[in-house]
């Protein structure tokens, strides 16, 4: 099997996701992916003709979002017309599976440069779904509207369904609400000490004009004692029906763990941030990197899917590091970065505990409740947080993971060159 190596990892910062409030609302879906593949280019003097694919990811398919972004925004960057590309979604998962299944392609020898990332606008996601309820053709997706799918796995909304892990677990509020502060403090101190420098480039209009440089969203001001006054965001979905005259979101859930008592806990200080942004990471073979002088930054050392409940929908992540880690032939003890995404707090909560892991290695510079989730775009941008991590500190290896919607994660181990 041959060898693929990150030679490089660009991504946007992350603007507000909502839309004519955040610095990247007003963009084309297309422009915002080509913004990272142009840079990816420019960074690394890529004779675009040679990549082979770009490997993309979206969650929210709809509207100007629909199509093969993968191919469109490529051609939008200016790449070469052989430069092929590829849209796929794995919901949240969409952007570290675009880069596993980029650096599958070249292990099993069958393509020598590709790229893989991912891009989301939510402030158009949720525009555009407004507008289609308002149309009354409803919003769909993790099998709503589907009754047969839903008798056999009941999906619930995701906030429902982070309530109900916390509740399963006995983790409460303000366990999660001190991993949201601290979320907040390694967001505030990386972006201080310049810790995303790197890999974060400026996005700019047609005319040059800078329209965001910096991230958006995180708020260094949050205390405990103000994520404390919060009230639950997901309180009006608990008892509101999953569809006309169908059960509600936590009657979903009892329907397979009827003694389960779900309290609504989780708020926007332990969630993850609605933004918009994209990502890219740039993978070649030993072979095409040794021929161009390229100095790859790190290897690829294993890759793992897993599926879970779908109806706790966000459990996936630790089956998913045992999986890659066992893959790897290594231990937890050896992974000096764990980027797990912060979707919910009880996500990494429950994550840290399951591995008993060591806090200061997990997400050492904050996460989604600080920094925001662009859904399919986030998974790329952990691969570079962690690679950045790793050259910063020294360490050798890195896991990323991410809980998806359908009860799913994806996972990759990285080693530092």
């Amino acid at each position: 099997m041959s060898e693929a190596f990150i030679i490089d990892a660009v991504r946007t910062p992350r603007g507000i996701g909502k839309m004519g409030k955040g610095a990247l609302s007003q963009m084309h879906p297309e422009h915002l992916a080509a913004t990272v593949l142009a840079a990816i280019r420019e960074r690394n003097n890529l004779n675009t003709a040679d990549v082979d694919d770009v490997i993309w990811g979206v969650s929210g398919q709809i509207g100007l979002q629909a199509g093969d972004i993968g191919r469109m925004a490529a051609l939008d960057a200016g790449y070469d017309v052989r430069a092929s590309g590829v849209t796929l979604n794995r919901f949240c998962g969409s952007g570290l599976t675009a880069s596993n299944l980029a650096a599958g392609q070249i292990m099993a020898g069958m393509e020598d440069l590709v790229i893989g990332g991912g891009s989301e606008m939510l402030s158009y996601v949720s525009y555009y779904g407004m507008k289609m309820r308002e149309a009354g053709l409803g919003s769909g997706g993790m099998g709503v509207g589907n009754p047969r799918l839903q008798a056999k796995h009941p999906q619930s909304n995701q906030g429902v369904c982070a309530d109900a892990v916390a509740a399963m677990e006995g983790i409460t509020r303000a366990e999660l609400e001190a991993l949201g502060v601290e979320s907040q403090r390694r967001a505030a101190r990386a972006i201080e000490e310049g810790r995303f420098a790197r890999s974060t480039i400026t996005v700019r209009d047609d005319e040059g004009n800078v329209l965001l440089d910096h991230e958006e969203y995180p708020r260094p001001e949050t205390t405990l004692e103000g994520l404390a006054e919060l009230k639950p965001a997901f309180e009006m979905f608990h008892n509101m029906p999953s569809q006309p005259d169908g059960p509600t979101y936590v009657e979903l859930i009892k329907q397979k763990y009827p003694d389960l008592d779900i309290k609504p806990i989780h708020h926007v200080g332990i969630s993850s941030g609605v933004v918009d942004g994209a990502a890219a990471v740039l993978l070649a073979s030993k072979e095409y990197a040794d021929q161009h002088n390229m100095q790859p930054r790190a290897r690829i050392v294993a890759m793992a899917n897993v599926g879970d409940d779908p109806t706790l929908m966000l459990n996936a992540p630790v089956p998913a590091a045992k999986k890659v880690l066992a893959k790897a032939g290594l231990t937890s003890e050896e992974i000096d970065v764990w980027e797990v995404n912060e979707a919910f707090a009880v996500v990494v909560e429950k994550f840290i505990r399951d591995l008993d892991l060591d806090r200061a290695k997990v997400n050492p510079n904050g996460g989604a409740i600080a920094l925001g989730h662009p859904i399919a775009a986030t998974g790329a941008i952990l691969v570079g947080t962690a690679l950045d991590e790793l050259e910063r500190t020294g360490g050798r290896y890195g896991l990323i993971t991410m809980c998806a919607a359908g009860g799913m994660a994806p996972a990759m181990i990285i080693e530092r060159i």
